[in-house]
């Protein structure tokens, strides 16, 4: 008997990740190009500092644009609640390589949810500050006070969330055959009862 396989994401949905993926690599690696004089390198990978500049608040755009499609697709999916806190109690023994005591998880454990929240308020930071500084379209709307808090704002959101998507692809490298998950959009029948069980059973009707 084959490997049964159970569908986790639509074509539609992967699509909107990678395209995530894309403008994120495009926003982040302009946005670090002016971090640091070490890192302006980087800028030569947009055809130099001018165009890193105009670019980057464009592709920060529709990177939290297609964040928020799939914002509204999995919100309520990822809302925390008593299972989750449980989850979260039991996450060390895990980290430790211990999964005995660690409760079923539901379509996304509390990790999951914790890093998709991250990403959303994140994002959030990153565009409102974004707006306050874009020169010459919107800075001069705000006080220079404003405005250098907002740089700072900037700087911290961007951090957390290059922390966050590293913390992220590192946990789907780390438990085997999630990453079938975003490239085939199916996972194992297997795959899905040791690691999301309340989720296989609601979608096979087994216990």
């Amino acid at each position: 008997m084959g490997i049964r396989y159970l569908p986790r994401y639509t074509p539609g949905e992967r699509t909107n990740h990678w395209l995530i993926v894309l403008f994120f690599l495009g926003a982040g690696l302009s946005g670090l190009a002016f971090f640091h004089p070490g890192l302006y390198f980087l800028s030569a990978l947009f055809g130099g500092g001018v165009w890193a500049r105009i670019l980057h608040p464009f592709m920060g755009l529709a990177m939290a644009a297609c964040f928020l499609l799939m914002f509204l697709k999995l919100r309520q999916h990822n809302l925390m609640n008593d299972a989750d806190r449980e989850w979260l109690k039991h996450s060390g023994e895990m980290l430790r390589g211990d999964k005995s005591r660690m409760p079923p998880a539901g379509r996304y454990n509390a990790g999951q949810k914790q890093v998709f929240w991250l990403m959303v308020w994140s994002v959030a930071v990153l565009v409102l500050t974004g707006f306050m500084f874009w020169q010459p379209w919107f800075a001069d709307a705000f006080p220079i006070l404003l405005r250098r808090i907002a740089v700072v704002l900037h700087a911290l959101s961007a951090t957390v969330l290059i922390l966050t998507v590293i913390v992220h692809v590192y946990a789907a490298i780390w438990v085997k055959g999630t990453l079938r998950a975003m490239t085939r959009g199916d996972v194992s029948e297997a795959w899905a009862r040791q690691n999301h069980a309340l989720w296989h059973r609601e979608m096979t009707g087994k216990p």
